[in-house]
């Protein structure tokens, strides 16, 4: 078993929780997508309520462990914060998946000159001096002798 996720107190049986002052776990993208949303705003919640404790410590002068720990949490914070807009993003696409528009937000990127770009009937389009020119003054063949 792996020890930072396998944290046990040493007085009863049943782990501690993962987010208390004595143990932070890296948490992880895939283990943070199963979840429901309640419980990824508890968790975010629980770890920036740990992040305020930390800096309190560091200007209290804590321990150096404490310090260090700052950038760990920060990170949890950025995944959680991550994988939630994911899933709010996915549950938007889902809901517009038969609208006329789509929002701009779930738009391809691209580029901005890809975007600007004419499609591709745009392009092939003609005008009416241009069609008469082709259809009256085609182009010539030529037999080539070898």
């Amino acid at each position: 078993m792996d020890c930072r996720r396998s944290a046990v107190n040493s007085t009863s049986s049943t782990p501690l929780n993962p987010f208390s002052n004595k143990y932070i776990i890296m948490v992880k993208a895939y283990e943070l997508r199963g979840l429901p949303k309640e419980e990824l705003l508890k968790t975010l919640a629980e770890n920036r309520k740990q992040l305020a404790e930390l800096h309190v410590a560091k200007v209290t002068g804590g321990a150096p462990s404490k310090i260090a720990k700052i950038k760990q949490v920060r990170k949890n914070i950025a995944r959680t914060l991550t994988v939630h807009n994911q899933q709010q993003k996915e549950g938007i696409r889902k809901a517009s998946a038969g609208a006329k528009y789509i929002s701009k937000d779930l738009r391809v990127k691209k580029t901005r000159a890809i975007r600007r770009a004419l499609t591709k009937e745009q392009k092939a389009k003609k005008t009416l001096k241009q069609t008469k020119k082709d259809t009256h003054f085609p182009m010539r063949r030529y037999a080539v002798k070898a």
